[in-house]
């Protein structure tokens, strides 16, 4: 009996955890809608799809952040995921012995950098570079839409290159983790049937594919969020555009820039709306990354062969 109300007491309080996790997403939910109501109900839906941005005429749309925070966000992704699975894949399937916890060690390091420095960095460093590399490119390229707008070096390729930085210990970290978590059956069957090492490790990925999957889309979280280091390298400019070198604006900057400048109510209740906004869109993306895991674990289950005991009933 004792047993039974331990397990009782356990199961319930691991539960109540539950609860309050659920619990305190749905009142962050409830108090941006709250306290941006004003907004909301002046704007609509309208206020998702409108450019302009007029703290003095009262007039506020997100499409600029909406797209600077996505496109920063992706390109960041697509740069960041083939580095952090390299990273991957060498530590735990090529790297010496002696060389591994080095490593490891560096990777993780850089998720604890602080964003400020990063963004130091990005002005300092990064953004010299991309002037540079802005001011070789060839004129022919210059009249397509990603390659327009003058050398000013802050503007989407910084914003991408130094989120690109950022989300790559945390994908890294997480596909290591789930390739090390492969048997060690799967190889040596590949080794058995005479593949080669890049064979074998292509069949450990695809083993892990739904966790490398989850690796990324973790990534990616990590990037629409990030606040200080894009701030300092975007060019806060609130513009829809396709340049990779135009000035432009996420979300989390303009909350970051203007929230202690918004003299009036329907500007803290516009900005507050942008908070909603991302917290919105970062709730569709994990929810999508999540049904895409679950379908490719379900399809995966639907390949495995029956067993011979199954396949006779």
């Amino acid at each position: 009996m004792r047993a039974r109300s331990q397990d009782l007491g356990f199961r319930l309080t691991t539960g109540a955890f539950a609860v309050a996790l659920v619990a305190i997403v749905a009142g962050i939910g409830a108090a941006l809608v709250s306290q941006s109501w004003l907004a909301i109900g002046k704007f609509g839906l309208g206020f998702w799809r409108t450019s302009t941005w007029d703290p003095v005429a009262g007039d506020f749309g997100a499409l600029p952040f909406i797209w600077g925070t996505l496109y920063s966000s992706i390109l960041a992704l697509l740069l960041a995921t083939p580095v952090a699975l390299g990273i991957a894949i060498f530590i735990s399937e090529l790297c010496p012995a002696p060389l591994r916890t080095p490593l490891v060690f560096l990777t993780e390091l850089l998720a604890a950098i602080p964003s400020i420095v990063y963004g130091l960095w990005g002005i300092f460093v990064l953004v010299p570079a991309v002037r540079t590399l802005q001011t070789h490119v060839p004129d022919s390229l210059r009249t397509l839409p990603f390659f327009s707008g003058p050398p000013l070096g802050v503007g989407m390729l910084s914003a991408a290159l130094i989120l690109a930085i950022m989300v790559v210990p945390f994908t890294s970290s997480v596909a290591r983790e789930v390739l090390k978590a492969v048997p060690v059956a799967q190889r040596e069957g590949a080794y058995a049937l005479g593949a080669t090492r890049f064979e074998a490790i292509r069949a450990a990925m695809f083993y892990a594919r739904t966790g490398i999957i989850g690796a990324g889309m973790l990534g990616l979280g990590r990037a629409l969020g990030e606040t200080m280091a894009v701030t300092m390298v975007i060019g806060n400019n609130p513009q829809v555009s396709a340049s990779l070198f135009a000035p432009q604006y996420t979300m989390a900057a303009v909350i970051a820039n203007e929230f202690t400048e918004a003299a009036d109510e329907l500007y803290l209740h516009a900005l507050i709306e942008i908070g909603l906004v991302l917290f919105v869109i970062t709730l569709i993306v994990n929810g999508l990354s999540r049904l895409l895991i679950w379908s490719m674990a379900r399809s995966g289950q639907a390949r495995k062969p029956a067993r011979p005991a199954e396949a006779s009933a």
